[in-house]
C-alpha cells in the first residue's frame, strides 16, 4: 500500500490523536539526498514534544566540502553517536575483513553497538531505523537485529527507511508496510 507524503507532524496526529490502529509500519523511501534521514530526525524531535520517547537508529551523513565522506550512527533513545561507514577510497589489506559494500567500509564494533541496542528495544510507540540497506535486507548482514525488530510488530508506529532499489524486498518481508516517497515519486 501506498500513501500520500506527510509531515513527521501529520504522521504523529493521525497515529497518537486520532489513535489509529498500532502496529502501523511505514517504509519510508526516496532517492539519495531526498531528506529520509531529515525526515525521521523532524519525526524524532516533534515526537519528544510531544511527550513520546522515540527509540531506534538514525544514520545522518558525514560531509567535508559538500562531499558525503562517512555515516554515523545515532541513538535516539540516548543521543550517543558513533562513526558507522567511510567512504571506501582504496582497497587496504584489511578490506576483506570488513563489513562493506561497493561504497562503503562498515566498522564492525558499532554494527555491533547498534545491534545490542537494537535488541534491547521493548514495546514502544515510536520505533525509527534509518535505514536497512543492502546489508540486512539482501546480505542479512549489518544492522539485522533491526530486521527481527520491525518483524516482532512490538511498536505502535514502526518507521523505516529503505532506499527505493530495495523497496521490493522491504515489501517483500514486511507486505503489512505502508509505502511512503520522501521529495519524489509518490508525492504531491
Amino acid at each position: 500500500m501506498q500513501f500520500q507524503y506527510c509531515s513527521p507532524g501529520m504522521l504523529l496526529a493521525n497515529l497518537f490523536i486520532r489513535e489509529e490502529p498500532t502496529n502501523r509500519l511505514v517504509l519510508i523511501t526516496g532517492q539519495r539526498g531526498a531528506g529520509k534521514t531529515s525526515w525521521c530526525m523532524n519525526l524524532t524531535r516533534l515526537a519528544r514534544q510531544l511527550g513520546l520517547q522515540p527509540v531506534g537508529l538514525l544514520s545522518p551523513p558525514v560531509f567535508r566540502d559538500g562531499r558525503k565522506i562517512s555515516i554515523d550512527l545515532l541513538d535516539i533513545a540516548t543521543g550517543e553517536r558513533r562513526r558507522l561507514a567511510e567512504r571506501r577510497i582504496e582497497e587496504r589489506a584489511d578490506e576483506r575483513l570488513a563489513v562493506q559494500t561497493a561504497n562503503w567500509r562498515f566498522d564492525a564494533e558499532v554494527l555491533c553497538w547498534g545491534n545490542r541496542i537494537l535488541e534491547q528495544i521493548q514495546d514502544n510507540d515510536l520505533l525509527i531505523l534509518d535505514e536497512l540497506g543492502p546489508l540486512e535486507l539482501l546480505d542479512e548482514k549489518g544492522l539485522i537485529a533491526g530486521l527481527k525488530t520491525v518483524d516482532e510488530r512490538r511498536y505502535r508506529l514502526g518507521c523505516v527507511v529503505a532506499r527505493p532499489s530495495l523497496l521490493g524486498a522491504a515489501r517483500e518481508r514486511w507486505p503489512w508496510g505502508e509505502v511512503m516517497y520522501i521529495g519524489g515519486q509518490g508525492q504531491s
